[in-house]
């Protein structure tokens, strides 16, 4: 145990100029007192760990010292080798790069674990689109990865829903959603960060100048709370329907989850027949027809009017099929 946080906080050290007693605590989920004692002991073994005193002070490693990446154990090996996305690295034009530094990683490593990358790859594989897609990588997805990477500014046009229209963008970050690339970009002009489609470009031109990146800005937090967003914004209508227990168990995989979720939870207590009545946004009639069609029998759609005629229709056609 002991043995483990040491090694973990000479990598915390190696990666960062200077640490604070109060920071190497917190990442390592011990006291102040014990840091103290494992730089000590880090110390008495022969690694180069400096404490500077005062206000502005901290540990940090002195003359270069790094540590070989000899104590990873199998399991850290072979997760590190399934941090990549071969389809994801190609698409964006970094599969050589990905590769050479595999190959470095590889060649650090003790003997025993060189076969870590073989061995994840046997027992793991992403296949990120959905089923029945063939998605294509756009064209112009490696000139914005490279911008991306090189915190540089481009000139994009882009096919709003309006028009084609040329926007000034800082792009921050690149997400892979369903087998469909977006870059969430920061708008020169505006000052807004925007999510935009990168197969909807139609030219993409680098510019000379880097812009400074925000250091706060977090990728993930940001995209799942635009992803949230944009469900909510597309369910502009509102569905009643009565559910049978089966029909309300399988409701959350017919339509969007969370709201399903929602509306199951504001549903009063089922009727005499064991039936909820649910309150239930959706994008339009339309899809809400398709959507719910899946549920067959386990849904009676009570409003709107013309939602419930498309289902009373659904039933006599299939009565007329089956004979009934």
């Amino acid at each position: 145990m002991r043995a483990a946080r040491l090694i973990k906080m000479v990598l915390l050290l190696q990666s960062r100029p200077v640490m604070t007693a109060a920071e190497l605590a917190r990442e390592l989920e011990v006291s102040e007192r014990t840091v103290t004692r494992d730089a000590q002991a880090l110390s008495e073994a022969g690694v180069p760990v400096y404490a500077d005193r005062g206000r502005a002070g901290g540990y940090r490693l002195i003359g270069g010292y790094r540590t070989r990446l000899t104590g990873l154990a199998r399991g850290e090996a072979e997760a590190l080798f399934l941090s990549g996305v071969p389809g994801a690295l190609r698409e964006m034009g970094l599969e050589d790069a990905a590769s050479a530094a595999r190959l470095k990683v590889s060649a650090a490593l003790l003997p025993s674990l060189r076969d870590a990358s073989r061995t994840a790859a046997q027992r793991f594989h992403l296949d990120a689109p959905n089923w029945f897609t063939q998605p294509k990588a756009p064209e112009l997805l490696p000139a914005v990865a490279e911008a991306v990477w090189d915190d540089r500014l481009i000139t994009a046009r882009y096919l709003s829903r309006e028009a084609e229209v040329e926007r000034e963008l800082e792009p921050y970050g690149l997400v892979l959603k369903a087998g469909v690339w977006y870059v969430c970009a920061r708008v020169a002009r505006h000052d807004s960060f925007r999510v935009y489609r990168i197969d909807r470009f139609t030219a993409v031109e680098a510019c000379d100048d880097r812009f400074v990146r925000d250091e706060e800005f977090d990728l993930p937090g940001f995209w799942e709370e635009r992803a949230e967003q944009f469900a909510r914004s597309i369910l502009r209508t509102e569905v009643v329907v009565r559910l049978s227990a089966a029909g309300a168990r399988r409701l959350p995989y017919a339509v969007d989850p969370a709201s399903a979720r929602e509306a199951l939870a504001a549903a009063g207590d089922p009727d005499e027949d064991g039936r909820l009545t649910v309150t239930l946004p959706v994008e339009s009639e339309e899809v809400a027809h398709t959507q719910l069609a899946g549920l067959g029998p386990e849904v009676e759609v009570l409003a709107p009017p013309g939602l419930r005629a498309r289902f009373t229709d659904d039933a006599i056609r299939l009565g007329r099929l089956y004979g009934t």
